[in-house]
């Protein structure tokens, strides 16, 4: 590396290699000790903090500065109370370290009596309570004639306190002095009595609304994100204010894992700029579909009936055939093939016909027949 160097003739300051080449102080306040020791003698007055901001220092960055100047002896502070009650700081910052033994002997040197610290002398405060007390004695008010009366308005009477009825007077009981003369103070009216706050509005019945079970449980899920990661650091009043949009998801059946994984899974890639807005944002939207509520249960089949003998058979033509057996779905006598003869048979009878549908099995056609000769009062 090349180095090119000219000494200047004029504005500068000597600079020790022990606080430039310091590797235990940051460049803030390394800074910082030069620009005030550059200073003229006209700029000292000023405390250290009002320095640090003529160079854009931030409150952050002056208070890790002052820190190692003071770790390291560079920088020594001073308060103390004077007669007045006054609390005064005196601040001493050098370009060496030192002891606080030595510094205070440089402060010796460097107080007021030395004459390089003259300070604006301040008038001296009275001590507190050393006031003049008032001439005369406590009196009345010289207004004569004038009762105090009672203000009636929603202040004093709240519209929902009962009127209390005045209790009759006994003949023993005292009666009320006359109303003073002119001139006279009049007596100081009564005391009144506290009157009771009125109750706060809400339930008639005074009981407040039951909290849910899962807003302890959703707040402690959201205060325990930090652990994982330290950008998701919320403030108690934060997490209480996210709970009730965290508690929905417990209350859909989310358990305080998944709720957790949810929250933590696929951060952004620029990072989390608030830990509230971004939580609460995720509430929201990534909040589950509630459970569809469950399906009534089916009804049960209905019973299985025992299988009875056909009554359609043994009449007519189909008197010789044998007892067959079927099981009813009511309260029917006959089976199926019989109910469809008797109903052609019927029809028949009403038309003189015997047309019959192309799927009227044989057996269905020979019934309907003989059912049909039957209702007509003949024989096959």
């Amino acid at each position: 590396m090349l180095r090119h160097a000219i000494a200047p003739s004029s504005g500068w300051t000597k600079a020790p290699h022990t606080v430039v080449r310091s590797r235990r102080m940051n460049s803030d306040a390394k800074i910082l000790l030069l620009y005030v020791q550059g200073l003229p003698d006209s700029a000292t007055d000023r405390p250290l903090g009002e320095l640090a901001r003529n160079l854009d220092m931030k409150g952050r960055s002056y208070q890790q500065a002052k820190k190692q100047l003071t770790e390291h002896g560079y920088f020594h502070e001073w308060r103390s109370q004077g007669d007045s009650g006054r609390w005064t700081t005196e601040q001493l910052l050098s370009n060496t370290p030192l002891t606080r033994d030595e510094a205070g002997a440089v402060r010796v040197k460097l107080s007021p009596a030395g004459g390089q610290l003259a300070r604006p002398e301040r008038p001296p405060c009275p001590p507190p309570g050393a006031q003049c007390p008032t001439v005369g004695e406590p009196t009345s008010r010289p207004v004569g004639g004038y009762e105090p009366e009672e203000e009636h308005d929603e202040k004093n009477n709240p519209p929902n306190q009962p009127t209390e009825p005045a209790a009759p007077q006994s003949p023993s009981a005292p009666q009320p002095p006359s109303a003073p003369a002119s001139g006279s103070a009049p007596p100081p009216p009564p005391a009144r009595e506290p009157e009771p706050e009125p109750e706060p509005e809400g339930d008639p019945r005074g009981e407040a609304p039951p909290a849910s079970p899962y807003l302890w449980r959703a707040e402690r899920v959201l205060l325990s994100l930090r652990h994982s990661r330290r950008e998701l650091l919320l403030g108690v009043g934060e997490a209480r204010a996210l709970a009730g949009k965290a508690a929905r998801w417990l209350e859909r059946g989310v358990t305080e894992s998944d709720l957790r994984h949810a929250l933590l899974a696929a951060p952004p890639k620029e990072g989390v700029r608030s830990a509230f807005g971004f939580l609460g944002h995720r509430l929201i939207h990534k909040c589950p579909v509630p459970a569809a509520p469950a399906a009534p249960p089916e009804p049960p089949p209905p019973p299985v009936r025992a299988l009875i003998v056909c009554t359609g058979t043994g009449t007519g033509a189909d008197a010789d055939a044998e007892e067959h057996l079927f099981r009813p779905l009511g309260d029917e006598t006959e089976c199926a093939d019989c109910r469809r003869a008797t109903a052609y048979a019927s029809w028949m009878v009403d038309t003189d016909t015997y047309d019959f549908p192309a799927d009227m099995t044989w057996r269905q056609r020979v019934v309907a027949v003989a059912k049909a000769d039957a209702l007509r009062g003949r024989t096959a």
